[in-house]
């Protein structure tokens, strides 16, 4: 199991992702969530989507599906 990235983005809508792919049996993880959160530049961060190499593909025609 090899982590990649999916993809980039704002906080919220990066546990959205995780939360449509996880529906779908596709184990995500988000990176990143916590950075500077402390001194509230966390929503200009952006927060990665990881999952694993062999799921990529499945995981982003989900997203392209709901996009």
């Amino acid at each position: 199991m090899a982590l990649v990235e999916l993809g980039r983005f704002d906080r919220q809508e990066a546990f959205i992702v995780q939360s449509r792919l996880e529906s779908e049996g596709i184990m995500s993880f988000v990176f990143d969530a916590g950075t500077s959160i402390a001194d509230g530049s966390y929503l200009l961060i952006p927060v990665r989507v990881m999952v694993d190499d062999e799921d990529l593909a499945a995981a982003r025609s989900l997203l392209d599906e709901t996009a």
